[in-house]
């Protein structure tokens, strides 16, 4: 494990917590940081990493692993709900936040901090192709038929993923972009990259929600269960099944077991779907992750 990359994730997390504590910074703070992460230093991530990619048929897994894992967690969430009794609104949050993973803003920085910077390209195939898709895709649809909406057309979804700027970068990283680009501008693309990690635990630290609902108690244990324990067991399963070995396997794994995503929590919260349910699946499962996350990379060790 990079040790100093770690150490600066829980520094910046808890700084973001203090400030928001504190009130020292604007309401709007963490929105305005995630804007520059996603436009400018998550772009240069990829642009950066993903031409440095070894194409291979084992890719695919990386790609499917996470549609796979959100068949499960609808198979899983269902079965729960009706064992346990949650209400509608609690299984569409449970869809939402087990089904899709913070695997690009947390997944990257964490993925760097216990692997190292030659992995973050797995990492970025699974957000990109997998996590980002079934957010414009699958979580789009959650909200709308549990919210009440109409159900997203293609060409919304299609016109949601245009808008993504670091699809445009994985794109062209994937085509055009040279893997060794002249000095200047691997220099600044390697330090707008950089900035990814202080950033995104800033903004985390900034809006992370840790009051518990007691009402809801059942479903955010069975929802933490399930995410950080449960999905990334089958996802070792999916990435020995797909022949996966070394770091692919092991950023396979751990992107599988990244805490709740909070654009997911975002949507079931707009919708209003057990909004203290989705804040409190975040704020926990971003804390728990901490120690989750190294127990996981420390099995992996052990068997690869």
């Amino acid at each position: 494990m990079a040790f100093d990359a770690f150490a600066l994730i829980l520094a910046m997390l808890a700084l973001g917590m203090l400030f928001a504590r504190l009130r020292l910074l604007p309401p709007t703070s963490a929105e305005a940081l995630n804007l520059v992460v996603l436009y400018v230093c998550l772009p240069a991530a990829v642009l950066i990493y993903v031409p440095r990619l070894r194409i291979d048929p084992s890719l695919l897994g990386l790609v499917a692993t996470p549609w796979l894992l959100v068949a499960a967690t609808v198979a899983l969430v269902v079965a729960c709900a009706r064992w346990s009794g949650f209400r509608r609104d609690e299984r569409a949050a449970l869809l939402l936040c087990v089904g899709l993973g913070n695997t690009g803003f947390i997944g990257y920085p964490m993925v760097h901090a216990l692997l190292g910077e030659r992995a973050l390209p797995y990492a970025v195939v699974y957000d990109q192709l997998g996590t980002f898709v079934l957010l414009s895709s699958f979580g789009l649809y959650v909200v709308a038929k549990y919210g009440g909406d109409a159900p997203p057309t293609a060409q919304q979804i299609g016109l949601r993923m245009l808008k993504f700027p670091p699809l445009w970068a994985l794109l062209f990283g994937l085509t055009l972009m040279p893997a060794q680009p002249p000095a200047w501008v691997a220099s600044m693309l390697q330090k707008l990259s950089d900035a990814l990690l202080p950033l995104v635990m800033l903004a985390v630290g900034l809006s992370i929600r840790l009051r518990l609902p007691r009402d809801e108690v059942k479903p955010l244990a069975a929802g933490l269960l399930l995410k950080l324990v449960a999905l990334p067991a089958l996802a070792l399963g999916l990435s020995l099944a797909f022949g996966m070995r070394g770091q692919m396997l092991q950023a396979n794994v751990l992107e599988s077991a990244m805490p709740p995503m909070i654009s997911a929590a975002a949507l079931a919260i707009a919708h209003h779907l057990a909004s203290r349910l989705a804040a409190a699946l975040v704020g926990y499962g971003i804390l728990l992750s901490l120690a989750t996350l190294p127990a996981w990379m420390w099995l992996l060790r052990g068997l690869v």
